[in-house]
């Protein structure tokens, strides 16, 4: 069963995958160029839908990578880690920022647009769920994004992956229970943060 689960991550198109599998003490850790080149651009959007600006984006996300660079020997993980930096980054950034951010409140600016404070939090929420999810089991990860990135029934992932309707609906259970749980330890509620 371990072989077939294998042989099914090698074949998930994995520019479709947003996350980077997790590495096992078997496989070889990926260099630095390689995480640049493929976590630059979604540090980038997740770091300017943190702050709204680009050039602070930017910045939070060069200086995510070289605190990487720094602590390369020690990450396991370097997508986690990157968003989690990034995220600590952009959170201090609107710390210190705070007074230039704000707009008055006047009628001139109303909007039906989302508060700033709702979309900072859908987006903390969206972002540590992705933290969470990089870092679950292969095989769990693998059923998530089978059924929710590639919209799978169970008897169609069933087929792909060699486990039974039952054990693919049991998995996929237990993987969303837990990340439900991980997420409320957190203090996220809701997908609003």
């Amino acid at each position: 069963m371990e072989t077939q689960i294998a042989s099914v991550l090698s074949k998930v198109d994995p520019g479709r995958s947003p996350v980077i599998p997790h590495r096992s003490t078997m496989e070889e850790k990926p260099t630095l160029r390689q995480v640049f080149e493929a976590e630059e651009s979604p540090l980038l959007r997740f770091a300017f839908g943190l702050v709204g600006q680009r050039e602070a984006a930017e910045d939070l996300v060069q200086d995510a990578f070289l605190k990487l660079q720094a602590h390369w020997d020690d990450v396991s993980n370097p997508r986690a880690w990157l968003f989690k930096a990034v995220r600590n980054l952009a959170l201090n950034h609107l710390r210190d920022h705070k007074r230039e951010t704000r707009l008055d409140n006047s009628k001139d600016f109303k909007s039906s647009a989302e508060h700033p404070d709702q979309s900072l939090g859908r987006l903390e929420a969206i972002g540590t769920l992705q933290l969470l999810v990089a870092e679950l089991d292969p095989t769990d990860r693998l059923l998530i994004t089978l059924k929710y990135h590639e919209n799978l029934k169970y008897d169609q992932i069933s087929q792909r992956t060699g486990l039974s309707v039952g054990n693919v609906g049991y998995k996929l259970h237990h993987a969303l229970k837990n990340l439900a749980d991980s997420l409320r330890r957190l203090g996220i509620d809701s997908p609003a943060g």
